[in-house]
């Protein structure tokens, strides 16, 4: 791997998504958006559910997005290590569920008998299911 790049590897528990070399990578972290670039210093935080935007490491240099729901970020020696349980390139989301998922959420949210711990769960359902559909609007076609 060259000195001035980075690899960006993204995994969940059903294996690896990602894994390419990059110029940078982009995160909505816990406390707030972060980007890296190569010689960062070795850290290690969450991220909120959000689109990671990697800077790719090509001639045309494309920026690939892959939507995230959470999960902890570790740089290291050039390479930046996302671990999340739910993890979806652009080019791999199924907009027409997410869009039904979005929908279902919004209903939930809407139905004011239903208990807190409903609610909760719908408020994060909702929050994967737009940000899958703003990734998808990145997509290569």
């Amino acid at each position: 791997m060259a000195e001035h790049e980075l690899l960006v590897v993204v995994t969940t528990p059903e294996g690896k998504v990602y894994n390419h070399r990059s110029y940078s990578v982009s995160a909505d972290a816990v406390d707030g958006g972060i980007t890296i670039l190569p010689h960062h210093a070795p850290i290690m935080l969450p991220l909120k559910i959000g689109a990671l935007r990697v800077k790719r490491f090509l001639e045309d240099s494309p920026t690939d997005y892959i939507a995230i729901g959470g999960g902890v970020m570790e740089v290291r020696d050039n390479v930046v290590t996302i671990i999340a349980n739910v993890a979806e390139r652009a080019r791999d989301i199924d907009v027409t569920r997410a869009e039904h998922a979005k929908d279902k959420a919004e209903k939930v949210l809407s139905d004011t008998s239903r208990s807190k711990s409903d609610m909760d769960r719908a408020k994060i359902a909702l929050s994967k299911a737009i940000n899958r559909i703003g990734v998808y609007k990145h997509r290569r076609k």
